[in-house]
């Protein structure tokens, strides 16, 4: 592991931005939190270049301290390579009805914090899409797609993890009608 960053730190900023992520974004218990990390911009590498088991696993750990004792789930993100599927627990696939696809991530076919969640979670389901209610990109790993519509960008004290960019958001329920809504009059 490169020496930029100790792992205490990492997981203190994880922890850190977690928790101001959780009070901006008023998460109950039930709710998906998605989380892409990429362990190589941690370290100052380019994405998909230097995975990196410990790191992995420390942020991994670092979520789930904040996060389980709520009650909240969390969807860990793969790499592009395994098309960013998404590692969670049985139970929350099954309570959003997301089907089960059929691979286990690696280093270097799914990332080391998608492998850190497979190993660290209970009953791990990988499901090719989830629409979270909140997330946290951790090296510009790409998120977006599995947000509930609409995502407001969340804006914290930190905005790295390492020296990995840090990208927050929250979900919001669409907004519809109002004063400046127009109707058509022959669907009632």
């Amino acid at each position: 592991m490169s020496e930029l960053y100790s792992l205490e730190q990492i997981a203190a900023d994880t922890e850190q931005a977690v928790q101001e992520l959780l009070k901006a974004a008023k998460l109950e218990a039930g709710d998906i939190l998605v989380v892409g990390c990429s362990t190589s911009e941690v370290q100052k590498k380019m994405i998909g270049s230097a995975s990196n088991e410990d790191i992995g696993r420390c942020i991994y750990n670092s979520i789930q301290k904040v996060i389980k004792p709520l009650g909240i789930y969390l969807a860990a993100q793969c790499c592009e390579h395994l098309n960013r599927a998404l590692v969670l627990e049985a139970d929350a696939a099954k309570q959003y009805g997301y089907q089960r696809v059929n691979v286990i991530p690696q280093l270097k076919a799914g990332g080391s914090f998608a492998s850190a969640a497979y190993a660290g979670m209970e009953k791990p389901y990988v499901v090719e899409s989830i629409q979270a209610a909140a997330g946290m990109d951790i090296g510009d790993t790409l998120i977006g797609m599995h947000l509930r519509p609409v995502a407001v960008p969340v804006r914290i004290s930190i905005d790295h993890i390492g020296s990995a960019h840090l990208v927050l958001a929250r979900t919001r329920p669409r907004c519809i009608g109002g004063a400046r809504a127009v109707y058509d009059p022959a669907l009632g």
